[in-house]
């Protein structure tokens, strides 16, 4: 009879730790839905990046990285700033926001993500905006989280006020 309990408590044992296992690696899958970082301010130059990632069966399907200005116009449009920045920095921000997207998708970790040279600011700026959203998809909040970057006041991530602002 004590090896029919000892047992029949080994399997139980068994199975608890089973559903526990579980249960906890279920936490730690992303959420499905978007959700999105974006620069708590505009930078000096008047941009403001962002993040946005669609996860479906808690991997990320698609990313879209860049900038706007404050009436909205995205950096990666500005034929302009292309032209400049393609001549100073070998590089553009249509050619950057792509690549550091697809990074993502393929790696699914934005600290496995090369930096491509002449957009490394960018590059740092991307990570902390795709981890940011990342672990808004982890906790499954889909407001928009606000992240200030090293150079601007202050550091750290911000959590939106429930009107859906930045505090």
């Amino acid at each position: 009879m004590n090896s029919v309990f000892a047992r029949s408590a080994g399997w139980f044992a068994v199975l608890m730790t089973c559903l526990i296992f579980f249960s906890c690696a279920r936490d730690n899958v992303m959420k499905d839905g978007y959700y999105t970082a974006e620069a708590l301010d505009f930078d000096s130059y008047g941009w403001k990046e962002f993040v946005s990632i669609y996860v479906n069966s808690g991997s990320i399907v698609t990313v879209e990285y860049n900038a706007k200005n404050s009436s909205g116009f995205i950096k990666s449009w500005d034929s302009d700033y292309l032209r400049t920045m393609s001549r100073v920095s070998g590089t553009y921000p249509d050619e950057y926001t792509r690549s550091y997207a697809e990074g993502l998708l393929k790696m699914q970790i934005p600290d496995s993500i090369t930096a491509i040279s002449g957009a490394t600011e960018s590059w740092s700026y991307f990570k902390l905006l795709a981890n940011a959203a990342m672990e808004q998809a982890y906790r499954g909040d889909k407001q928009v989280v606000f992240v200030t970057f090293p150079e601007q006041a202050g550091s750290g991530v911000h959590s939106p006020s429930p009107s859906g602002n930045a505090p």
